[in-house]
């Protein structure tokens, strides 16, 4: 059955509950009340985001909002003005707290039109994150594709840490493997080794590495699940990721805006079945890995005060 224009799946049907979609021109995005994640992209047809079906849970985290952290925090610990915080450790295998609080969350729709949708999320207190944040996640289609919109406003009496990621996967479409013969254009001067835990170790320049993406080349059989950081942009403060094929024919851009200053790039090598390297996940950060803990690009968030950071997707 071809998908609604609009809230199409009740809650108890799917993991990520009613699905609404919005179109605009040659463009369709597919999104999800859990989460407020994207499900999926296409243009013309054609996917720009590897899609999961409505009745799974979203494999490797596809699609998801990570908020109000990104990526992880090591044994899920950190101090913030002065008192030690304990999150839940949500990642076992390396014992740390992995991608915030909002990805398996009910969002509710707070705006809709044909090719718009707001989501919000009051996000109260939890564990190791004693704070009130009113979330808003906003999608929008036009002539240029997909924009994003992700704000916190801190409705608590006390200053708050904050930062947010997201999880999309760029594809050209071309099912599982396929992503060895794509050719991939990484604007960033620095990368992050880590440990086995997935903890920033320091930070290099990628001059001279298998991680120099600077100038478009094929991404062969190298395994990427690696931060990035001093990002080029253009004139408007926008850095811009593309995938493309070999020939040229067919690609898929991801750009953020000035307030995003990191890139974690995975290959997707984990994932199993029609997943497997079909797609590379170029996930905006405002922080890096274990920013939490570090302090380092971690918004204070003030008693009032609100934040907004911008991404999106566009067909080449």
């Amino acid at each position: 059955m071809a998908e609604k224009t609009r809230s199409e799946h009740s809650e108890s049907l799917s993991p990520t509950g009613p699905q609404q979609v919005i179109e605009y021109g040659d463009y369709r995005a597919v999104l999800t009340v859990v989460g407020a994640g994207l499900r999926g992209l296409s243009h013309r047809g054609r996917p720009l985001v590897v899609k999961y079906p409505s009745d799974q849970m979203p494999p490797g985290g596809a699609g998801q909002l990570l908020v109000p952290w990104p990526n992880r925090v090591r044994d899920g610990k950190y101090s913030f003005d002065g008192r030690d915080q304990q999150l839940d450790i949500s990642e076992p295998a390396t014992h740390n707290a992995s991608h915030g609080f909002v990805r398996w969350l009910p969002w509710r729709v707070m705006a809709e039109d044909a090719a718009s949708v707001r989501f919000g999320l009051r996000l109260y207190p939890m564990h190791g994150y004693p704070h009130i944040l009113e979330l808003t996640a906003s999608y929008t289609l036009g002539e240029d594709g997909l924009s994003v919109e992700v704000a916190a406003r801190n409705v608590g009496p006390t200053a708050a840490p904050y930062g947010i990621g997201a999880h999309p996967y760029l594809t050209l479409g071309r099912g599982p493997g396929s992503l060895d013969e794509a050719v991939l254009e990484l604007p960033a001067d620095t990368w992050i080794p880590v440990d086995e835990r997935m903890i920033p170790t320091g930070r290099e320049a990628v001059e001279g590495t298998e991680y120099d993406f600077r100038k478009a080349r094929a991404i062969g059989t190298t395994p990427l699940d690696t931060a990035f950081t001093g990002l080029h942009r253009d004139r408007d403060g926008r850095a811009t990721v593309r995938l493309t094929s070999a020939d040229g024919g067919r690609g898929v851009e991801l750009w953020v805006g000035e307030e995003i200053g990191w890139l974690q790039v995975y290959s997707a090598d984990t994932l199993a079945g029609p997943y497997r390297r079909a797609g590379v996940a170029v996930e905006p950060m405002s922080c890096p890995p274990n920013a939490f803990a570090t302090g380092e690009d971690v918004v204070r968030l003030e008693p009032g005060a609100r934040v907004a950071h911008h991404w999106g997707i566009r067909a080449l």
